[in-house]
């Protein structure tokens, strides 16, 4: 299981084969109850437990990657780094705000990685060539490089770590090409890489990886449709890549079988609207956003724990693009009335469109206001950073008009 911002490696020398992989023993009942609340947003759940399976049989250093991954998202998910506008145009995932973990939540994703190097070292000393362990170090070194530039912002550190990462895999993949899980390191590597500017991809180059964006989303493809492990996590890899690509026609099938999967993830109708959005189909990026109200004024589960405000955010937001400027302060002042419940991602982002509809409207005063709550509430945010352009200068309908040109998508 990878994080979706993985600094990770490219796709092995080693061709696939075509021949079916060996069955694999049933897994533990905890395990997949803990990775269905993984997928379904529930954090603690997960974490309570992969901490029990981890009882169960603590010598097994995967039990304790999937603890630190649960750790990791839980952190991700509660500053609003889970969805793909995060990772949408140029390289926002380079500008990220740092992430403040909790004293528990560091120890234990902390202690849950060093654990796994203590027991994956212990089986290499014995043999160098253990893919298990040499697969489980590969996971904890990418798990760390992301928990190392997120909270950190140390790149350097989150680049050895990653380039390690890579290298374990890809051994992994010469000794057993058919184990298509050591690849999606391999193919989110090469995508960021390849996707960076070229002064962070120099930093690559020394480190002996160039990266390939085409090649990367080839390898996650290969991992979506083949994987055992991994195979969900490539799924929403390719939907970020593919929205970041501007081609939401190719992952709107699998975001729609994934809502089917996980019916408590409400983060996959908020893709789904967004897809749809992006393609300019207008009713059908509604829908989504009037099924995430319905679920949860009906109390489905999975859904009451979601603030009306983000709901309110995500269709004044869409209303905005769409031009219905009016209905959308409607929405937006909603979202912003009760800002406190809205994570570092989606507060920012629903000041600075409250503001910019404001401009739109001649509601100068106003507009002022939302920049300055947009800047307040995450200072070091890409929101924080468009608001302030607009302190000094209205935002115009011929300027959004300029960006929809700048963004429009042509179709296949």
């Amino acid at each position: 299981m990878l994080a979706l911002t993985l600094l990770l490696a490219s796709l092995s020398a080693a061709p696939p084969r075509n021949a079916a992989p060996p069955p694999r023993p049933p897994q533990d009942p905890l395990i997949v109850e803990g990775f269905d609340h993984f997928y379904n947003l529930e954090y603690p759940q997960a974490i309570a437990a992969f901490q029990r399976a981890i009882a169960l049989a603590p010598n097994d250093p995967a039990r304790h990657n999937h603890l630190a991954e649960a750790v990791l998202f839980g952190m991700m998910y509660r500053c609003g780094a889970l969805e793909s506008q995060m990772v949408t145009g140029g390289n926002p995932f380079l500008r990220r705000p740092k992430m403040e973990p909790t004293p528990e939540e560091q120890t234990l994703f902390t202690s849950s990685i060093d654990k796994v190097l203590q027991l994956s070292g212990h089986t290499l000393q014995i043999n160098p060539n253990d893919e298990d362990a040499l697969y489980a170090q590969g996971v904890a070194l990418g798990f760390r490089a992301t928990y190392e530039y997120l909270v950190r912002k140390a790149w350097l550190d989150a680049l050895h770590d990653a380039t390690a990462a890579r290298k374990l895999h890809n051994r992994v993949s010469e000794m057993d090409p058919e184990r298509v899980d050591a690849r999606m390191m391999q193919g989110a590597h090469d995508y960021l890489v390849g996707s960076l500017p070229l002064v962070y991809r120099m930093i690559g180059f020394l480190a002996g990886f160039h990266g390939d964006r085409e090649q990367g989303i080839r390898t996650l493809r290969l991992v979506a449709e083949k994987g055992v492990d991994n195979k969900v996590d490539a799924q929403i890899l390719l939907g970020a890549i593919a929205r970041r690509e501007r081609r939401p026609w190719e992952v709107i099938p699998i975001i729609e079988e994934l809502q089917v999967r996980y019916p408590r993830n409400f983060l996959v109708l908020f893709e789904l609207s967004q897809m749809y959005a992006d393609m300019g189909d207008k009713a059908r990026a509604l829908a989504p956003l009037d099924t995430i109200e319905r679920l949860k004024r009906t109390g489905a589960p999975g859904f009451s724990t979601l603030p009306d405000e983000r709901i309110e955010y995500a269709r004044g937001n869409l209303l905005f693009w769409y031009e219905d400027f009016d209905l959308a302060i409607q929405h937006l002042e909603r979202a912003t009335a009760h800002d406190q419940v809205l994570d570092p991602n989606s507060g920012p982002s629903a000041w600075l469109r409250l503001g910019q509809c404001y401009d739109i409207r001649g509601r100068r005063q106003d507009a002022l206001r939302s920049y300055s709550r947009a800047v307040a509430f995450t200072p070091a945010s890409d929101p924080a950073h468009e608001a302030k352009k607009y302190l000094s200068s209205p935002f115009t309908l011929a300027e959004k008009h300029q960006i929809d040109r700048a963004t429009r998508i042509q179709a296949p």
